[in-house]
């Protein structure tokens, strides 16, 4: 496409979201992997904090869901509420365990043969890929749920901003979270930081409230799908900020499409700059096969 309605008018960046999650179990290093090998622009590592305050490649607060925790007896004692927290383990524990694939009707075959990484492990596997790659590798990493870590004794914010002032050669940033009080703290690393936002929030007042400090909106789907999609892209744009799409799921297209391909023309031609999918593949494809169709 000779004209892309990006805010760059470049074509837009496709994001591995929690890696290539829909063949890999979410947030280990081969999954990382196989997001660049099928053609991911960017990879998205989602971050919570162990209770030795290490930032550690975990979606969940929760343990159970994403590893194989439940079948580790030494650490069984530590269930809690129906499941085992990362403020209950020190990193150690968390990276010794199994990452299993949290989706019903995906492959179970990779189920704990990878352990999750932390941040740290990925911002050194990154800068290793760099360098075979013979380029930048970009990280888009999550805070997730900073208020709950914090309330814990666990600020994650510091530790994200000493990753950022230290990162190895050929690793680059953005930094992305739901809450814009954390968010504005991570502003100031000099990385271009995204606010999420939900389906059911308001993202014109996202844009009033937080437009001046903000480089992006990350926004559910849901709000780019429908009439007032492409119009939001544009007032999004006009404020001089990216806007970005979460999740595309070639396994669950969204209802209001017939295909998954459908879904991702409509949010590519609407003029969304970075798309979350966990098939990157898929939106990589259809990408190319957009921009040979306009050239």
């Amino acid at each position: 496409m000779s004209r892309w309605r990006t805010l760059d008018g470049r074509a837009p960046r496709v994001i591995a979201h929690r890696g290539a999650s829909g063949h890999f179990p979410e947030h280990v290093l081969a999954g990382y992997r196989a997001g660049l090998d099928q053609g991911a622009d960017i990879i998205e590592p989602d971050l919570v904090m162990s209770r030795d305050g290490v930032l550690v490649c975990r979606h969940d607060l929760g343990l159970a869901r994403s590893t194989d925790i439940a079948r580790r007896p030494e650490l069984a004692a530590r269930r809690r509420d129906g499941d085992w927290w990362c403020w209950d383990l020190d990193a150690a524990e968390i990276l010794a365990l199994g990452a299993v694939q949290p989706f019903p009707g995906r492959d179970r075959s990779l189920d704990g043969r990878f352990s999750p990484p932390s941040f740290h492990q990925a911002l050194a596997w990154a800068a290793e890929e760099a360098r075979a790659r013979g380029r930048e590798v970009v990280l888009y990493p999550e805070l997730k749920h900073p208020r709950e870590l914090a309330a814990r004794g666990l600020d994650p914010v510091p530790a994200l901003l000493a990753d950022c002032a230290r990162l190895p050669a050929g690793v680059a940033l953005l930094l992305q979270c739901f809450d814009p009080e954390a968010l504005r703290r991570m502003a100031g690393s000099g990385w271009p930081v995204m606010l999420l936002v939900d389906a059911g929030a308001d993202p014109e007042k996202a844009l009033r409230e937080h437009g001046r400090w903000l480089s992006g909106l990350a926004l559910s789907k849901r709000l780019l799908i429908g009439p007032e999609g492409e119009a939001r892209v544009e007032r999004i744009h006009a404020a001089g900020l990216t806007v970005d799409a979460w999740t595309v799921r070639d396994d669950r297209p969204d209802p209001a499409f017939p295909d998954v391909r459908d879904e991702l023309r409509h949010l590519m031609r609407i003029g969304v700059d970075r798309l979350f999918c966990d098939y990157p593949a898929t939106a990589v494809a259809e990408r190319a096969r957009m921009g040979a169709a306009a050239d």
